[in-house]
């Protein structure tokens, strides 16, 4: 147990670190503190605090490419004269691309620097969403939805390292800002879309390129960043040992940055991250909760329409599921830190699901906001994911490779869950036998969200 507790990754959330120096915390006017190190420091409080802008603005434009096309699918299916596997297709191609290029984030932050790939990323995203609904043809639509979904992808994977590099002493607590605001961006895209496109005139063509808007307005705050590519600015000596403490015997990584440098400038050594198996587990926990999490955005407000529900009314249940992960998304990564075992967490959201799902079969219009509740509480996974992310790897340069291979697994084994939802709808020619494979697939993941929960670091796996 000892020795588990030297190689955990730690976060202030489960012991705080020890106070700094007034040196560290007040730059510039200390004693002891030279003149070169105090204007070395001097501009740590405006960056960090443009990093949490930042990364609040990105994490709001991470989900409504997605949540705004399920509002206005049917109308969009038929001003493309989509069929339905050609619908389950659109719905699989988020995961598709977040497998595709979340690959690429890593080489491309240690290439650019992360903020600057987090830019292009919203850039991506703006003009994916503006040209899409005026692309022409479904072929069109779908090649601008792949740029967009590039740009949600590299910030995917970017977001855990940001928050590692810039806050090595507060992951939890980053975390859950950065979940809050992508739960928060979900569920208004999902309730305002339909409002917003009956107000500029009822066409399902500008209700869905308004959000171009919000994803060009979180570019901004990037910009000063861009050039960054050194160690976190905002983490002071004390957190950086605490937060990268070493195994007694081992050699020290405590400088090592996310972009996988060590201080003395010798590359650290990748890990070989599939002998992992605890990554392994939470790759495939990953992937299982993206498939819920994506065939809840694509099809359920559809699902609410089949069972008689109004189109404005099924967009405010999938903005109520969305929006529950507003407050738990702040709240489960804090417990979850502070937890040896995260299993316990997984169990209660599996079972939330598995209820929700129970409801939309016996009783989808009856009961509507009771299943939106229970499956927003189950899509809370994904910010438990993303603190698993922080807590199973000890170093920056650990996260990151971490990162980059759960997503990018996850992603890939999620591509065929909403696809097979639509051919199942389109064949059976009702939602039975989709919500049962819904139900089915929530019970591996609770298995391997329990196995990603151990207390341990893919470090110590990687080298056995």
């Amino acid at each position: 147990m000892a020795r588990e507790e030297s190689t955990r990754t730690t976060t202030p959330t489960e012991r705080q670190a020890p106070a700094a120096p007034a040196a560290a915390r007040t730059p510039g006017a200390t004693p002891g503190t030279t003149a070169g190190t105090a204007a070395k420091h001097a501009p740590r409080a405006w960056a960090t605090r443009l990093v949490v802008v930042g990364i609040v603005l990105a994490a709001l434009n991470l989900r409504p490419a997605i949540t705004s096309l399920g509002a206005l699918l049917e109308e969009v299916r038929d001003g493309l004269g989509m069929s339905g596997g050609v619908a389950g297709l659109l719905t699989s191609v988020p995961p598709l691309c977040f497998a595709v290029f979340g690959v690429m984030a890593p080489r491309l932050a240690r290439r650019f620097g992360p903020a600057a790939v987090v830019c292009a990323g919203m850039a991506a995203i703006g003009a994916g969403l503006l040209i899409r609904p005026y692309a022409g043809g479904t072929a069109g639509f779908l090649a601008a939805s792949a740029l967009a979904l590039m740009g949600i992808a590299v910030s995917n994977v970017l977001m855990p390292v940001i928050v590692k590099r810039w806050f090595p002493d507060r992951v939890g607590s980053m975390t859950g800002l950065y979940s809050m605001a992508l739960a928060l961006g979900t569920s208004t895209a999902a309730a305002a879309t339909v409002p917003l496109t009956d107000a500029l005139g009822g066409d399902w063509q500008p209700g869905l390129a308004v959000w171009a808007a919000l994803a060009l307005a979180a570019v901004l705050p990037w910009l000063p960043l861009v050039r960054d590519r050194g160690p976190a600015p905002a983490a002071t000596p004390e957190a950086v040992r605490q937060d990268r403490e070493p195994a007694e015997g081992e050699a020290s990584a405590s400088g090592a940055s996310v972009s996988g440098t060590l201080a003395a400038g010798r590359p650290a050594p990748a890990l070989r991250i599939t002998r992992s198996r605890t990554a392994w587990a939470l790759a495939v926990f990953f992937g299982l909760q993206a498939t819920a999490a994506y065939i809840t955005m694509g099809w359920m407000a559809q699902i609410f329409r089949d069972a008689g529900v109004s189109a404005g009314t099924a967009g405010l249940l999938l903005a109520v599921t969305m929006v529950m992960g507003v407050p738990l998304a702040f709240v489960i990564p804090r417990v979850a830190t502070r937890l040896p075992h995260q299993g316990p967490i997984v169990l209660v959201l599996g079972l939330c699901g598995l209820a929700g799902y129970a409801g939309l079969y016996f009783a989808p219009s009856g009961g509507s906001w009771a299943w939106a509740i229970l499956l927003g509480v189950s899509n809370c996974a994904f910010p438990l994911a993303l603190t698993m992310v922080g807590m199973r790897a000890r170093t920056g340069a650990g996260v990151a490779q971490l990162s980059a291979f759960a997503q990018s697994t996850g992603y890939l084994i999620s591509i065929p869950g909403p696809l097979l939802v639509g051919v199942l709808n389109q064949s059976s020619g009702g939602w039975g036998l989709p919500i049962a494979l819904m139900s089915g697939l929530m019970i591996p993941q609770m298995v391997v969200g329990w196995l990603a929960g151990r207390d341990r670091t893919v470090e110590e796996e990687a080298a056995r």
